[in-house]
């Protein structure tokens, strides 16, 4: 295999954390002729996302990174 289990975990993991952002950044219960700023523009979608998605990638580039435990 080209990466260890634990690079693997981390792959996975960080999948699931940038899913989780994308999930929070998507949605909204306001009906398509209103406006309501707060339920776009709020902590959820705005912030709370955006560091989920970022978390996500740094997980993933770690899984590349990482050295794993090989007898050579």
């Amino acid at each position: 295999m080209l990466f260890g289990r634990r690079n693997y975990a981390f792959l996975l993991a960080g999948i699931a954390v940038m899913a989780l952002g994308y999930a929070l950044m998507s949605g909204g219960s306001q009906p398509p002729d209103q406006w309501n700023e707060e339920v776009i523009y709020g902590f959820r979608r705005i912030t709370l996302s955006t560091i989920l998605v970022a978390a996500g990638l740094v997980l993933v580039l770690l899984s590349i990174f990482a050295k794993g435990k090989h007898s050579d």
